[in-house]
């Protein structure tokens, strides 16, 4: 029998005996490390001779092989044995039903300005879309609002920090109504022509639903908000049909002819005369309430003029709401930040 032997059978049991990798590191340091008893022998063959040296140092080498032998397999037992224990700990059961992502749905702005492009285009109505970055001329200048007029102050705007030809400055537009040119101007040509063959002076009937902004923010208003425009410009367009088609879209829009209009006379620069739409339920939680919902009137010689057309041949009215207001009114929604927090246990229930 070997002397080292018996120090190869102590190393094996002190392995098998370490219960986790911190023991096994501890059990191996015994034998292998630094001061350790295969460490000692090696330190102890500098006293032997060299033949001496060489058999005993090859008998030490042989001890040593099997000692780090028995301590890779052990280490290997103790992965595999966490392994198993985690994979139980764990464990998955495939046959249980998934868990199922729930669907998703449009935003409840999204909807009222899907339900407002359908009802006007039952109407004739044209559904256009132009920039959110406008120039200061479209968003202001072109509707009867020159610089320095007072009514700015009531559309205070976000401005961009570019300009383009001419000094041109440009702002996140503070309502669709710069649709208003913009429309007539990608319809011009279709004016002129009529005008040269004799033709009946063709109408303007469009909508411009879209993004909008301004500096405001509290529980009915939003910095980032919607608002859709109306125009509807002719011959002979008057009142009376604003106050007809108004009407008609609330009661489709709401589904419900148990409700009234009134118009208010106001002021807006690209109107005149002007005027605030005001609905009335004569039922339900907001009856006997007059809820503000848009501004109308009728479009403003000047206006007419920038669009490229002869005020004395077109009259018309136009009208400018908020969605977002509508769909507070349709779904009994009492503020509007809800809308844009992204809290999905709001948004779940209009799917």
């Amino acid at each position: 029998m070997n002397d080292l032997d018996p120090i190869v059978d102590a190393a094996r049991q002190a392995f098998a005996a370490a219960s986790s990798p911190a023991d096994l590191e501890n059990a191996k340091a015994q034998f292998t490390g630094k001061a350790g008893r295969i460490t000692e022998l090696m330190k102890g063959l500098a006293a032997l001779s060299v033949e001496e040296k060489k058999s005993r140092g090859a008998a030490i080498n042989v001890a040593k092989q099997a000692i780090e032998a028995a301590l890779a397999a052990r280490r290997q037992a103790l992965a595999e044995a966490e392994l198993e224990q985690q994979l139980h700990a764990e464990a998955l059961d495939v046959t249980l039903p998934g868990r199922a992502r729930e669907p998703g749905g449009l935003h409840p702005v999204t909807l009222t300005m899907e339900r407002i492009e359908l009802i006007f285009a039952s109407m004739g109505f044209d559904v256009a879309d132009g920039p959110e970055i406008e120039s200061d001329w479209h968003s202001f200048t072109s509707l009867n609002n020159p610089p320095n007029h007072p009514a700015r102050s009531m559309q205070d705007t976000f401005y961009v920090d570019i300009q383009g030809e001419d000094g041109i400055h440009y702002n996140l537009r503070p309502h669709t109504s710069p649709m208003q040119v913009r429309y007539a101007h990608q319809h011009i040509k279709k004016f002129a022509d009529a005008v040269k063959a004799g033709q009946p002076l063709p109408e303007i009937r469009v909508i411009a639903p879209g993004r909008t902004y301004r500096v405001d923010s509290d529980a009915t208003h939003s910095p980032m908000f919607h608002q859709c425009e109306g125009l509807w410009l002719g011959e002979n367009v008057s009142f009376k049909d604003l106050k007809v088609v108004f009407t008609d879209f609330c009661r489709t829009f709401f589904e419900s002819d148990d409700l009234a209009l009134r118009f208010r006379p106001s002021f807006f620069p690209f109107t005149e005369p002007s005027a605030e739409i005001d609905i009335q339920f004569q039922s339900g939680p907001l009856a006997g309430k007059w809820l503000e919902v848009a501004g109308s009137g009728q479009v403003h010689p000047a206006v007419v003029r920038n669009m490229g057309l002869d005020p004395e041949k077109y009259i018309g009215f136009a009208f400018g709401m908020g969605p977002d207001r509508l769909t507070m009114l349709r779904y009994g929604v009492n503020d509007l930040r809800l809308f844009f927090e992204g809290d999905v246990r709001f948004l779940r229930q209009f799917r």
